[in-house]
Protein backbone atom coordinates (compact mmCIF):
# COMPACT_ATOMS: atom_id res chain seq x y z
CA UNK A 1 0.00 0.00 0.00
CA UNK A 2 2.54 2.43 1.00
CA UNK A 3 5.54 3.29 -0.59
CA UNK A 4 6.85 6.69 0.39
CA UNK A 5 7.58 7.44 4.21
CA UNK A 6 7.63 10.69 4.85
CA UNK A 7 9.13 11.21 8.36
CA UNK A 8 9.10 14.37 10.22
CA UNK A 9 12.39 14.72 12.40
CA UNK A 10 11.98 17.13 15.54
CA UNK A 11 9.98 15.04 18.23
CA UNK A 12 9.48 12.26 15.69
CA UNK A 13 13.59 10.98 15.09
CA UNK A 14 14.99 13.36 16.96
CA UNK A 15 14.13 14.31 20.79
CA UNK A 16 13.94 18.19 20.44
CA UNK A 17 12.94 19.08 23.67
CA UNK A 18 16.78 17.99 25.09
CA UNK A 19 18.16 19.59 22.82
CA UNK A 20 16.45 23.19 23.02
CA UNK A 21 16.90 22.41 27.11
CA UNK A 22 20.72 22.75 26.50
CA UNK A 23 20.70 25.08 23.85
CA UNK A 24 18.54 27.36 25.88
CA UNK A 25 20.31 26.89 29.40
CA UNK A 26 23.75 27.86 27.70
CA UNK A 27 22.51 30.77 26.00
CA UNK A 28 20.72 32.69 28.06
CA UNK A 29 23.66 31.97 30.64
CA UNK A 30 25.72 33.88 28.16
CA UNK A 31 23.38 36.89 28.52
CA UNK A 32 23.77 36.78 32.00
CA UNK A 33 20.38 35.16 32.52
CA UNK A 34 19.92 32.84 34.91
CA UNK A 35 18.51 29.53 32.89
CA UNK A 36 16.04 28.56 35.56
CA UNK A 37 13.02 25.75 34.78
CA UNK A 38 10.74 28.92 35.20
CA UNK A 39 12.53 30.71 32.44
CA UNK A 40 13.15 27.96 30.28
CA UNK A 41 9.50 27.05 29.95
CA UNK A 42 8.66 30.59 29.47
CA UNK A 43 10.90 30.49 26.49
CA UNK A 44 9.61 27.25 25.21
CA UNK A 45 5.89 28.54 24.96
CA UNK A 46 6.60 31.50 23.50
CA UNK A 47 9.04 29.54 20.97
CA UNK A 48 5.83 27.22 20.14
CA UNK A 49 3.63 30.04 20.66
CA UNK A 50 5.44 32.05 17.07
CA UNK A 51 6.27 28.66 15.44
CA UNK A 52 2.21 27.85 15.44
CA UNK A 53 1.98 31.89 14.07
CA UNK A 54 4.74 31.29 11.31
CA UNK A 55 2.63 28.26 10.21
CA UNK A 56 -0.57 30.56 10.12
CA UNK A 57 1.74 32.97 8.16
CA UNK A 58 1.18 35.56 10.68
CA UNK A 59 4.84 36.44 11.19
CA UNK A 60 7.79 36.02 9.13
CA UNK A 61 10.79 33.27 9.81
CA UNK A 62 12.96 36.48 10.76
CA UNK A 63 10.45 37.55 12.92
CA UNK A 64 10.15 34.43 14.75
CA UNK A 65 14.45 34.24 14.88
CA UNK A 66 14.60 37.54 16.91
CA UNK A 67 10.40 38.14 18.39
CA UNK A 68 10.51 35.07 21.00
CA UNK A 69 13.73 36.42 22.67
CA UNK A 70 12.45 39.88 22.43
CA UNK A 71 9.38 38.77 23.66
CA UNK A 72 11.04 36.94 26.22
CA UNK A 73 13.36 39.54 27.44
CA UNK A 74 10.23 41.88 27.81
CA UNK A 75 7.97 39.26 30.00
CA UNK A 76 11.65 38.79 32.00
CA UNK A 77 12.24 42.48 32.32
CA UNK A 78 15.88 42.30 31.22
CA UNK A 79 17.59 44.61 28.83
CA UNK A 80 19.64 41.77 26.25
CA UNK A 81 19.46 41.81 22.43
CA UNK A 82 17.17 39.38 20.73
CA UNK A 83 19.13 39.39 17.04
CA UNK A 84 22.72 38.44 18.80
CA UNK A 85 20.41 36.13 21.34
CA UNK A 86 18.69 34.39 18.47
CA UNK A 87 21.77 33.80 16.74
CA UNK A 88 23.63 31.95 19.79
CA UNK A 89 20.47 30.10 20.02
CA UNK A 90 20.85 28.57 16.55
CA UNK A 91 24.42 27.99 17.01
CA UNK A 92 24.13 26.26 20.04
CA UNK A 93 21.18 24.13 18.76
CA UNK A 94 22.62 23.42 16.22
CA UNK A 95 24.73 20.48 18.05
CA UNK A 96 21.81 18.97 19.79
CA UNK A 97 21.10 15.89 18.37
CA UNK A 98 19.59 13.46 20.64
CA UNK A 99 17.50 10.33 19.39
CA UNK A 100 14.50 9.80 20.89
CA UNK A 101 14.69 5.97 22.36
CA UNK A 102 14.89 3.11 19.54
CA UNK A 103 13.90 5.61 16.68
CA UNK A 104 17.34 5.33 14.97
CA UNK A 105 16.99 1.46 14.90
CA UNK A 106 13.27 1.92 13.93
CA UNK A 107 14.44 4.50 11.12
CA UNK A 108 17.23 2.06 9.55
CA UNK A 109 14.37 -1.18 9.24
CA UNK A 110 12.12 1.16 7.44
CA UNK A 111 14.69 2.60 5.27
CA UNK A 112 15.38 -0.90 4.09
CA UNK A 113 12.01 -1.33 2.98
CA UNK A 114 10.50 1.66 1.85
CA UNK A 115 11.83 5.04 0.25
CA UNK A 116 11.91 7.33 3.26
CA UNK A 117 12.76 11.04 3.19
CA UNK A 118 12.71 13.39 5.77
CA UNK A 119 10.20 16.74 6.07
CA UNK A 120 11.24 19.24 8.66
CA UNK A 121 10.58 22.34 9.39
CA UNK A 122 13.76 24.81 10.67
CA UNK A 123 16.41 26.93 10.00
CA UNK A 124 18.78 24.75 7.18
CA UNK A 125 21.96 25.97 9.13
CA UNK A 126 20.63 24.32 12.04
CA UNK A 127 19.12 21.42 10.68
CA UNK A 128 21.24 20.63 8.44
CA UNK A 129 24.31 20.24 10.85
CA UNK A 130 21.41 18.45 12.97
CA UNK A 131 21.09 15.95 10.27
CA UNK A 132 24.78 15.36 9.62
CA UNK A 133 25.98 15.28 13.15
CA UNK A 134 23.20 12.33 13.82
CA UNK A 135 24.08 10.68 10.75
CA UNK A 136 20.43 10.71 9.33
CA UNK A 137 21.45 11.27 5.76
CA UNK A 138 22.97 8.37 4.47
CA UNK A 139 20.23 6.69 6.00
CA UNK A 140 17.07 8.14 4.11
CA UNK A 141 16.67 8.96 0.22
CA UNK A 142 16.27 12.82 0.39
CA UNK A 143 15.91 15.93 3.36
CA UNK A 144 13.27 18.23 2.57
CA UNK A 145 14.21 21.30 5.51
CA UNK A 146 11.26 24.40 5.06
CA UNK A 147 13.72 26.99 4.67
CA UNK A 148 15.16 25.88 1.52
CA UNK A 149 11.20 24.56 0.56
CA UNK A 150 10.70 27.98 0.35
CA UNK A 151 7.72 27.42 2.76
CA UNK A 152 7.04 25.54 6.13
CA UNK A 153 4.79 22.86 7.15
CA UNK A 154 1.66 22.92 6.23
CA UNK A 155 1.82 24.99 3.33
CA UNK A 156 1.32 23.27 0.31
CA UNK A 157 4.38 24.94 -1.38
CA UNK A 158 6.50 23.36 0.85
CA UNK A 159 4.94 19.85 -0.36
CA UNK A 160 4.87 20.72 -3.96
CA UNK A 161 8.75 21.73 -4.26
CA UNK A 162 9.09 18.48 -1.89
CA UNK A 163 7.17 15.86 -3.92
CA UNK A 164 8.70 17.67 -7.05
CA UNK A 165 12.09 15.90 -5.74
CA UNK A 166 11.25 12.42 -4.96
CA UNK A 167 11.61 10.21 -8.58
CA UNK A 168 8.16 8.50 -9.83
CA UNK A 169 6.35 9.99 -6.77
CA UNK A 170 2.51 8.70 -6.05
CA UNK A 171 0.84 10.76 -3.43
CA UNK A 172 -1.25 7.55 -3.16
CA UNK A 173 1.29 5.28 -2.05
CA UNK A 174 2.57 8.34 0.56
CA UNK A 175 2.41 8.26 4.47
CA UNK A 176 3.32 11.72 6.44
CA UNK A 177 4.38 10.84 9.82
CA UNK A 178 4.95 13.26 12.87
CA UNK A 179 4.03 14.73 15.82
CA UNK A 180 2.58 18.25 14.82
CA UNK A 181 -1.44 18.18 14.21
CA UNK A 182 -0.63 21.84 12.71
CA UNK A 183 2.16 21.11 10.83
CA UNK A 184 2.36 17.05 9.56
CA UNK A 185 -0.89 16.03 9.53
CA UNK A 186 -2.69 19.08 8.26
CA UNK A 187 0.11 19.35 5.91
CA UNK A 188 -0.49 15.83 4.88
CA UNK A 189 -4.34 16.47 5.03
CA UNK A 190 -3.69 19.65 2.07
CA UNK A 191 -2.08 17.41 -0.05
CA UNK A 192 -4.39 14.68 0.19
CA UNK A 193 -2.06 11.94 1.52
CA UNK A 194 -2.14 9.56 4.19
CA UNK A 195 -0.95 10.65 7.85
CA UNK A 196 0.15 9.30 10.42
CA UNK A 197 0.08 11.03 14.13
CA UNK A 198 2.99 10.28 16.50
CA UNK A 199 0.81 11.03 20.27
CA UNK A 200 2.88 10.01 23.06
CA UNK A 201 1.03 11.04 25.60
CA UNK A 202 -2.47 10.14 24.17
CA UNK A 203 -3.45 13.87 23.55
CA UNK A 204 -7.24 13.89 21.83
CA UNK A 205 -7.22 15.34 18.33
CA UNK A 206 -9.86 17.39 17.05
CA UNK A 207 -12.56 16.06 14.61
CA UNK A 208 -11.42 17.91 11.41
CA UNK A 209 -7.61 16.70 12.16
CA UNK A 210 -8.07 13.47 12.86
CA UNK A 211 -5.29 10.85 11.68
CA UNK A 212 -5.32 7.96 9.34
CA UNK A 213 -3.04 6.42 12.36
CA UNK A 214 -1.39 6.88 15.58
CA UNK A 215 1.24 5.51 17.63
CA UNK A 216 3.34 6.73 20.50
CA UNK A 217 6.64 6.32 18.88
CA UNK A 218 8.70 5.55 15.47
CA UNK A 219 9.26 2.05 17.11
CA UNK A 220 5.56 1.28 16.28
CA UNK A 221 5.41 2.48 12.58
CA UNK A 222 6.28 -0.96 10.78
CA UNK A 223 3.28 -2.92 12.70
CA UNK A 224 1.09 -0.15 11.40
CA UNK A 225 2.44 -0.43 8.17
CA UNK A 226 2.26 -4.55 7.80
CA UNK A 227 -1.31 -4.11 9.40
CA UNK A 228 -2.40 -1.83 6.73
CA UNK A 229 -1.49 -4.44 4.07
CA UNK A 230 2.09 -3.57 2.61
Amino acid sequence: MFEFLLLDMDDTILDFHTAEYFAIRKTLSAFGIEPTDETCDLYSRINLSFWKALERKEVTRQELEWGRFDQLFRQLGVQADPVACGELYYENLSHGHYFLDGAKEALESLAAQYRVYLVTNGTSQVQARRIADAGLAPIVRGIFISQEMGADKPDPVFFHNAFARIPDFDPAKALIVGDSLSSDIQGGKNMGIATCWINPKGQTCPPELTPDYQIASLTQLEDILKNAGV
